[in-house]
């Protein structure tokens, strides 16, 4: 049988015909440079046909190792000509295992003998020169054996790439005394090495995170990723001088089974980013949104009912590492066995009949535990939650849950015993979450919970969901638990308080787990997902009301966070509508938590102080709701005089006298003392009095750390288009608005204006510049009287150029407000909300409230508007004219 790491004979006999060179230059000298340059881009264009009639990546690796090989020999041949004897040109890193993807960089280290070779300074420049002249991208270290010993024993890097070098060209015997000098016999014996290596691996992971799972993996450095295997290989080759990961098998570390799974991933990691290497035409590793359609049509993937292409060519990615996470996992551990532990005689500590510790792992006690007990399957992981100091699973124990996982089958989900133990998984004090990713890890997840198994690896193809479905689920069943530590108090003290007063959490992981499990089966995914989860409660004998809730929380995940970014909460029939949904304090409560860690969990850029304090002012507003009952008209004007007269008080203390303030606020509506604080409205009211008539606009800034925003007051003259003219100005700052409130003042001669604008403050003592600069430039926009002076920004980040949210428009009355709620849902652009405010301009419409929000690549806004004469819009063809405006200005370009 052909050995897939030989290149095939026929490419070689070409790659050796089209490396030939030598005989060209002899004749003519003087083209040197030109028929290198020609050679190595003949050799790059074969392979790449070869890639592109038969996608081994193998060949085209392999292929152009030898083809830099062959390059690389001759240009030394013919810039050191005899003085060649006297060194050793070794190849290292990637091209050193002799792979090389077709924009690897190639990696040299040049040996001398000692420093005293000065001599070669200057052929060791022109050598380097040349191969760069002829387009190869080379990283190359020059070292006496001395150096090598020297910089190896003091960076693991560099061990590790003498440890995988080999010689291309020059003294042999030199670079064997390079090697003897570095051996284990003299620097980083096994056990430091293998040490050194996990610690850096461990950094890597930290490094990249859960990337692995992201929408933009790097299919190199993330876990579970090509520099995994490759770290098993640099551990077997220094402990054992294995020179390929078979030789694993029969030192009995890995299975046959196991080798070709291990194979089959390398295979397609290899050959991903070989395509990514020749669609982007440079070195690449990340699997950008920009080629991720390309490649899935690429590799035969086609859109289906359910799932588009991209999504289920990045699924078979995400499960691919995560296999190779396990076979990393378990080989390691073999290894550390091997390494660490090979002189130590430990006595197991026996846990059960089923289970003992060894060296710190859990381990099964005899091979055929799981088959006369398949309950211990899942028993494994209990232990681990109850036991906190066992370091994680034997990796031959790992083996045996792989090869019995079968055994959880439809009997085993009816065993009552396995029901039990599942719950007390769920029910623990210590380790669930984490018990819970080792348990998808090893593939138990989805075999106890079938529907689990969909979501493995489950990319969602937007921008707001940063993660696959079942690492999303398993970061808010973390959120979740994070509540009820108390060393993360600080953190959300709210969630933290309310968790505190929740009888049963088991129903809260629950929910949480099972709040996105119908995710790409088409249909409401919130309605799907809690018929399972009714029915998973009820077969793990929850009780009917527990079942219940737990159902209920999964239909209605989406609703608080909904109606706290969507819908004035300031309403009191807004409030009133939620609560009765709600319906208890206690359905309250468990939502709450679930929305912020649902939040928290879906994107690390998506939660912010902003949404924690929409979602806490909603939570304490229903709860007031579901204490006293719901507010009635009688209820909702003694809010509104109350919060009056707390501002007359503030402002009589400032000077104010009530007849100058209510001459301002005469002209507010009820809904304005409802959505501020009296403190607010006393800031507001001031600025106002205050201002000379004849200098408007007047702008005050005040930071809101609580909220996580700066709220932008501007009081102005009421003009034509003044709504597009400030959204432009804030859009040109690069202000990312999230709610804006409109008022007219003095017989509608000027205006209020209130806005929000996001802005987490990283570094406090960059504030005031920052508030400095809002200012000076929102007051020199402002003052332009064009509004096409005042420009949008065009600028597109790279992502949201793959994105494409089709423009929808629709109209809902407010009879209550005589209003028109206008709902704008479109792609997210630089610019939005003045492309959309300027479609209002052209259409006479003006704007007395906004709630702005963004997930993702989407953007859906609502807007509170009347005509000019503040009439809501009921009339069908101004309804058309407003949306095709609207559409025009939202897609163009």
């Amino acid at each position: 049988m052909k050995n897939k790491y030989q290149l095939e004979a026929t490419l070689e006999k070409k790659l050796r015909s089209v490396a030939d060179c030598k005989q060209k230059i002899k004749q003519q000298p003087a083209s040197a440079l030109n028929t290198l340059k020609q050679t190595v881009a003949d050799g790059q264009q074969l392979l790449k046909t070869h890639f592109q009639q038969h996608h081994n990546a193998y060949q085209v690796v392999f292929g152009r190792s030898l083809l830099v090989d062959l390059v690389i020999q001759q240009v030394a041949e013919l810039k050191f000509g005899p003085a060649l004897q006297k060194l050793s040109i070794i190849a290292t890193g990637g091209y050193g295992r002799g792979e090389l993807h077709p924009h690897s960089d190639v990696d040299l280290m040049i040996l001398l003998a000692d420093e005293h070779n000065e001599q070669y300074n200057e052929l060791i420049e022109q050598f380097l020169m040349l191969l760069w002249d002829i387009k190869l991208e080379i990283g190359h270290s020059v070292r006496t054996i001395n150096e090598c010993n020297d910089e190896a024993s003091k960076d693991i890097t560099v061990i590790t790439n003498i440890t995988e070098s080999r010689l291309i060209t020059g003294c042999q015997s030199l670079y064997s005394q390079m090697l003897e000098i570095t051996s284990t016999k003299n620097i980083w014996d096994s056990k430091l090495f293998f040490e050194g290596k996990l610690n850096e691996q461990h950094a890597r992971h930290i490094k990249f995170e859960s990337s692995a799972f992201k929408l933009e993996p790097n299919i190199k450095e993330s876990r579970g990723g090509l520099r995994d295997i490759q770290m098993i290989g640099w551990v077997a080759k220094r402990h054992f001088g294995a020179n390929s990961l078979s030789e694993l098998i029969n030192h009995g570390f890995l299975t046959a089974e196991e080798f070709e799974l291990l194979e089959a991933g390398t295979k397609l990691l290899w050959e991903i980013r070989t395509s990514l290497h020749y669609l982007t035409g440079r070195r690449e590793d990340r699997l950008l949104f920009d080629f991720q359609r390309e490649l899935a049509l690429e590799y035969g993937y086609e859109d289906g009912p359910n799932n588009l292409a991209i999504e289920s060519f990045m699924q078979r990615y995400y499960r691919t590492v995560i296999e190779l996470g396990r076979l990393n996992e378990m080989l390691l551990q073999l290894l550390k066995e091997a390494i660490l532990f090979s002189n130590q005689s430990t006595e197991p500590q026996i846990i059960n009949t089923r289970f003992q510790i060894i060296h710190g792992y859990i381990s099964a006690r005899h091979k055929d535990i799981f088959i006369h007990e398949p309950t211990a399957l899942l028993e494994i992981f209990l232990l681990l939650e109850l036991n906190q100091e066992i370091l994680g699973v034997r990796a031959e124990t790992i083996r045996l849950i792989r090869e019995n996982l079968h055994l959880i089958d439809k009997d085993f989900l009816q065993l009552e015993k396995a029901k039990k133990i599942f719950m007390n998984i769920i029910s623990a004090p210590e380790g669930v979450t984490h018990e819970l990713r080792r348990m998808n890890r090893y593939g138990i997840l989805a075999a106890y919970v079938p529907a689990f198994e969909k979501i493995v690896g489950r990319m969602q193809y937007d921008l707001f969901h940063a993660y696959t479905v079942d690492e999303h689920t398993l970061s808010v069943v973390r959120n979740l638990r994070r509540f009820s530590a108390a060393e993360f108090l600080h953190e959300y003290p709210l969630c933290s308080a309310v968790f505190n007063h929740i009888e049963k959490p088991e129903l809260l992981y629950l929910a949480g787990l099972f709040h996105d499990i119908a995710k790409g089966r088409g249909g409401d995914h919130s309605e799907l997902g809690a018929v399972d989860a009714r029915a998973f409660c009820l077969q793990h004998n929850l009780h009917e009301s527990d079942s219940e809730l737990v159902s209920w929380l999964v239909k209605n995940h989406l609703v608080m966070s909904v109606t706290a970014q969507r819908k004035d909460i300031s309403d009191p029939d807004v409030i009133n509508n939620f609560a009765e949904n709600v319906g208890n304090q206690k359905q309250l409560d468990y939502l709450y938590l679930l929305t912020v860690a649902d939040i928290r969990g879906t994107n690390p850029t998506t939660w912010n102080s902003w949404k924690d304090s929409l979602l806490a002012e909603l939570y304490n507003k229903t709860s007031v709701v579901l204490r006293l009952g719901i507010q009635t008209s009688v209820a909702i004007e003694k809010s509104i005089r109350q919060s009056q007269q707390s501002s007359l008080n503030i402002l009589a203390k400032k000077g104010c006298t009530p007849e100058q303030t209510e001459a301002i606020w005469r002209h507010f509506s009820g809904e304005y003392f409802l959505r501020y604080t009296p403190d607010e409205i006393a800031r507001h009211i001031l600025m106002v009095l205050k201002a000379d008539k004849n200098k408007l606009p007047v702008i005050s800034l005040v930071p809101q750390t609580d909220k996580g925003t700066i709220e932008i007051s501007i009081y102005m003259k009421n003009i034509d288009g003044q709504f597009a003219r400030t959204t432009s100005a804030l859009d040109q700052l690069s202000l990312n608005i999230v709610d804006a409130f409109i008022m007219t003042t003095d017989e509608d001669v000027n205006t209020l204006d209130i806005f929000q604008a996001l802005y987490e403050e990283s570094d406090p003592s960059s504030i005031a510049d920052r508030l400095k600069e809002i200012q000076e430039k929102l007051e020199t926009l402002l003052l332009k009287n064009d509004i096409a002076a005042v420009k949008p920004s065009q600028i597109t980040h790279r992502i949201n150029k793959h994105f494409s949210v089709p423009t929808q428009v629709s109209f809902y009355q407010e009879p209550a407000k005589n209003r028109s709620i206008i709902e704008i849902i479109s792609s997210d652009k630089p610019g939005l909300l003045a492309r959309i405010s300027r479609a209002f301009v052209d259409n006479k419409i003006q704007v007395h409230n906004a709630k702005i929000s963004t997930m993702g690549e989407k953007a859906d806004d609502l807007f509170h508007i009347t005509d000019l004469n503040n009439q809501p819009i009921t009339a069908t063809d101004q309804q058309d004219a407003i949306t095709k405006s609207l559409i025009s200005y939202l897609d163009e370009s």
